[in-house]
C-alpha cells in the first residue's frame, strides 16, 4: 500500500507533471524541424523527405501536450481552471496552431488540394514558431505572474483584456523574460529538429541538405545563447513569490529563484548538466559531423525543462503568482487535488514505466530503418 504524506504526494505529482512537460519540450524537435523546411530543403524531393521524416513523430508531440494538460487537470485542478479558464486566448491560440499542424500533415499532399502544398507548409511554420513562442511565454508566467483574482468560491476573474496574451504583448520588463524564454524554446526546437533530421535521414541520401542541416544546428544554437543569458540573468536577479508564514501568506521575496537553486542544489546541477549536454550535442553534430547528437540534445532539453518547471514550485514558492492579488497566488499546496485523489493517481502512475517502454519500442520500430529518397514521392501520405 502507498502511504505517503499529503505534501509528499503534492511534490511527487508536480515532479511527474514536470517530467511530462520536459518530454514535450524535447518532442518539440518536430516543430523545430518544421520551421527549418524552407531553409534546408531546396527541392520538392527534399521537402518530402523532411516532412515524411517529421511526420513519423508529430502525433507523439501532440499526445504529450494533451497528456501534460490532463495530468495538470487531475493533480492541480485549481491551476488548470485558473489558467485555462482565465488566460484562454493564449491557450486557444496555442491549440489552434496545433490544429493547423494536424491539418497540414493530413492534407498537404492530398489529390485536388486547392490551397497547394505551400499554404500547409506555412501552417507548419506557424505551429513551430508562434505556437512554441506562446508556450514559452505562458511558462514564463510561472515566474512573472498573471493578472487574475480568485474569490472565496475559487471563481477566477481575469483583469487584463488580452486574456493571457499580455505575457508576450504587454509593455512590461517581465515580458522581456517571457518572450526571451519563448524565443529560446523556438531556437532550441530548431536545433533539435536539425539534429533529429541528421539522425533520421540515411547518410548520403541528400548530402547537400545534410550540410545545411548541420549548419542550421550550429547557427540556431548560437542564436539562442543571448536569449538564454537573458533568461538566466532574470532568474538570478528577479524577485519571486513565496509562502512566508504558517498561515500560507504569499509575499514578494527578493532573489527567490536564486535562493531556490541554492536550497535545492540538485536543481542547479541538473540545469548545468542539461546546458552542457545541449552544447556538447551541438558540437557533436555541427563540428564533429556525427549523427547521434539528438539523444544528448534531447537529454539536455529534458534536464533544463525539468529545472525550469520545478524551480518556481518547490521550496514554498508560488508557481502561479497573481500580480493583482498576491493571496490569490497558487502553490502546489493550495492548488492540488485531495490526498485521496493523488493517492489513487499514484497507483495508476505505477504503470508509467510500461507505457514508456512501449513508446520506446514503437520509436525503435519506426526508426530502425533510416529515411531514404526512395521512401517518399509526390504521392506520399504527408
Amino acid at each position: 500500500m502507498i502511504n505517503l504524506e499529503y505534501t509528499t504526494l503534492q511534490h511527487l505529482w508536480w515532479l511527474l507533471c514536470s517530467v511530462v512537460g520536459a518530454l514535450f519540450l524535447f518532442m518539440n524537435f518536430v516543430q523545430g524541424g518544421q520551421t527549418l523546411l524552407w531553409q534546408v530543403a531546396k527541392t520538392e524531393a527534399e521537402k518530402n523527405l523532411v516532412i515524411n521524416s517529421l511526420g513519423r513523430k508529430w502525433e507523439l508531440t501532440f499526445t504529450t501536450l494533451v497528456l501534460f494538460g490532463g495530468a495538470l487537470f487531475a493533480s492541480f485542478p485549481k491551476f488548470y481552471s485558473t489558467s485555462f479558464g482565465g488566460a484562454y486566448w493564449v491557450w486557444m491560440l496555442i491549440l489552434f496552431t496545433f490544429i493547423l499542424q494536424a491539418v497540414s500533415y493530413e492534407f498537404r499532399k492530398k489529390p485536388r488540394n486547392i490551397f497547394g502544398s505551400t499554404v500547409y507548409e506555412l501552417f507548419l511554420f506557424i505551429n513551430g514558431s508562434v505556437g512554441i513562442l506562446l508556450i514559452g511565454a505562458a511558462v514564463g508566467t510561472f515566474f512573472t505572474g498573471s493578472n487574475f483574482t480568485l474569490d472565496a468560491n475559487n471563481f477566477v476573474t481575469w483583469t487584463h483584456p488580452f486574456r493571457g496574451l499580455e505575457a508576450a504583448l504587454s509593455l512590461s520588463i517581465y515580458s522581456i523574460f517571457n518572450v526571451s524564454l519563448g524565443v529560446f524554446l523556438v531556437l532550441n526546437a530548431r536545433t533539435l529538429g536539425a539534429m533529429y533530421l541528421v539522425n533520421n535521414i540515411a547518410p548520403g541520401t541528400a548530402p547537400e541538405m545534410e550540410k545545411r542541416l548541420r549548419n542550421a544546428c550550429g547557427n540556431n544554437c548560437t542564436y539562442s545563447l543571448p536569449f538564454l543569458v537573458i533568461v538566466v540573468l532574470f532568474l538570478v536577479l528577479m524577485p519571486g513569490y513565496g509562502i512566508v508564514d504558517e498561515q500560507g501568506t504569499i509575499a514578494k521575496v527578493g532573489f527567490k529563484y536564486l535562493k531556490n537553486l541554492f536550497a535545492n542544489p540538485w536543481l542547479l546541477l541538473m540545469l548545468l548538466a542539461g546546458l552542457a549536454s545541449l552544447l556538447y550535442s551541438v558540437w557533436h553534430t555541427a563540428v564533429k559531423e556525427q549523427n547521434k547528437g539528438i539523444w544528448l540534445g534531447g537529454l539536455g532539453t529534458v534536464l533544463v525543462g525539468l529545472t525550469v518547471l520545478m524551480l518556481p514550485a518547490y521550496n514554498n514558492t508560488s508557481f502561479y503568482p497573481s500580480k493583482v492579488d498576491l493571496q490569490s497566488s497558487l502553490t502546489i499546496y493550495n492548488a492540488s487535488s485531495s490526498s485521496y485523489t493523488l493517492t489513487v493517481m499514484t497507483y495508476v502512475a505505477l504503470g508509467i514505466p510500461v507505457v514508456l517502454g512501449y513508446i520506446a519500442y514503437v520509436w525503435w520500430a519506426m526508426d530502425r530503418s533510416k529515411m531514404r529518397m526512395e521512401d517518399v514521392n509526390d504521392q506520399s501520405s504527408y
